[in-house]
């Protein structure tokens, strides 16, 4: 009897302490799920930016797929231009990937995909924009392109997308990337004078259609209505924009050893060799001709464009093919991580273009007031190296469209500090970066010092090649 009364006892407790922490909890008294952001308590944090998209816990090739695609939908919002009232923004270097494009790679004995690469104002996705734009880029006889730049068409016009052609989802991509700068850079903070001439922009691309198509797309919308003889494009030749300071063998080097590494990886995934077999079976040729031939790529813009998988006689190519594939490519990435092939390959690939902007920073901390607003239209192989360089392992492989911007500020209240902010499509990553994520630590401040970036570009750079100038680091070996 004791042992019944003592259970009921404790049975009428524990119900009460349910209901007890089940109002609490309705009152909001005490958090339902107390969880940490970032390292911060949550209710320590403010958020600026609510992300509408929930990731999933694991690697979903469908979510990243989309991500890729980057479809345009609803205005983004984004951290470009965010700083205290007090400090000043006086220039802006914007490194872009091209919009979506028809791929570079065709699926042996398949039908390419039907895609229109004409603009058309009134198919979807479009752009307010599209059709000023379109208007304005027939004007264009006057503006200054450097090499064969002054002979491409300035926006894509086959009814049937070329190899690599820029498609109206391109271009619609980069009308809003520029729109969205414009009401940043030059409606808050006035970044470009009304009076503005050609020394007041710095336009660099590579010699595809693709890019400076996709330049112009963003400059139009950055610059409606912009006067033609103010324009000069320069002609990179190269993708990773090294200019005159391409000879590097070193850098070579571990761009091979990156691609061993890469090639061994495939090769140990059974799953991926036999989804690769199957679908050389289904367009009836060698398994090695197929994986040649790069089928993600034109897989990606049949994703991308809801345009359905090649058939043949033999079957179909499907969705579960395309999902083994991108898995693979994700777990690349997190791979090439891990090891440092890439990494050094990195360090010496893009020395020569944040060299330049660093140069071109310190010119404008020093009162110069010309290349206030610097482009380059380039390449995922441009992106992808300056990332991993600047030490930002975390961000995903620039999709369509991608931009990273690197701002400089000056302190109001101190004139002669200027500082820099890194932005990865709109996501402040400046303490992402190696020379910057213990600044951020010791001292909780909102930007990084440009004499961190300007010493990281300069001397640390060259560290783990143990020199102290590109020209050695380019012809010694890391550690």
């Amino acid at each position: 009897m004791f042992f019944r009364n003592r259970f009921l006892f404790l049975l009428a407790v524990a119900a009460l302490l349910a209901v007890l922490s089940l109002s609490l909890q309705f009152l909001h008294l005490i958090p339902i799920n107390p969880v940490k952001e970032d390292g911060l308590n949550s209710k320590n944090r403010k958020r600026i930016m609510p992300n509408p998209l929930t990731e999933p816990p694991a690697i979903d090739p469908i979510y990243e797929a989309k991500f890729y695609c980057n479809i345009p939908s609803i205005p983004e919002r984004s951290m470009e231009g965010h700083a205290p009232h007090y400090f000043k923004l006086i220039s802006v270097h914007v490194l872009i990937r091209h919009g979506d494009r028809y791929p570079l790679y065709a699926i042996p004995k398949t039908k390419r995909p039907d895609i229109d690469c004409t603009l058309v104002p009134g198919r979807k996705p479009s752009h307010p924009q599209l059709e000023a734009f379109i208007n304005h880029m027939s004007k264009g006889a006057e503006a200054q392109m450097d090499g064969t730049l002054s002979i491409m068409p300035r926006y894509p016009s086959h009814s049937q997308c070329e190899m690599g052609e820029l498609t109206q989802t391109g271009i619609v991509q980069h009308l809003q990337n520029g729109q969205l700068l414009r009401n940043i850079y030059i409606k808050k903070h006035n970044l470009i004078p009304s009076d503005w001439t050609t020394k007041h922009l710095y336009l660099e691309t590579t010699g595809k259609s693709r890019t400076l198509q996709s330049g112009l797309a963003l400059l139009y919308s950055f610059l409606p209505e912009f006067d033609w003889k103010k324009i000069n494009f320069r002609n990179q030749w190269s993708t990773i924009f090294c200019s005159g300071n391409c000879d590097c063998p070193i850098r070579n080097h571990y761009l091979e050893e990156e691609q061993r590494r890469q090639y061994s990886l495939r090769v140990k995934n059974i799953h991926l060799e036999k989804t690769y077999t199957d679908m050389a079976r289904i367009v009836g040729i060698p398994t090695r001709q197929l994986r040649a031939s790069n089928p993600i790529d034109s897989m990606l813009c049949h994703f991308c464009h809801n345009v359905s998988f090649p058939c043949t006689k033999n079957g179909c190519i499907d969705i579960e093919h395309f999902k083994v594939i991108k898995t693979h490519q994700l777990e690349d990435e997190k791979e090439r991580q891990l090891k440092k092939y890439y990494y050094f390959y990195a360090l010496l690939a893009t020395h020569p273009l944040l060299n330049q902007t660093v140069s071109r920073m310190q010119r404008i901390a020093d009162g110069k007031k010309e290349e206030l607003f610097a482009l380059y239209s380039a390449h995922d192989v441009t992106l992808s190296p300056v990332l991993s360089a600047l030490g930002i392992t975390e961000a995903r492989f620039p999709r369509f469209a991608a931009r990273l911007l690197f701002e400089l500020w000056t302190d109001g209240k101190k004139n002669k500090e200027h500082y820099i902010r890194i932005l990865y499509n709109g996501v402040d990553v400046t303490f992402q970066t190696s020379f910057c994520r213990d600044y951020n630590k010791h001292y909780g401040k909102l930007m990084c010092p440009l004499e961190k970036f300007v010493h990281f570009v300069k001397k640390d750079m060259f560290s783990p090649f143990n020199s102290t100038n590109y020209y050695d680091a380019c012809r010694r070996r890391p550690y």
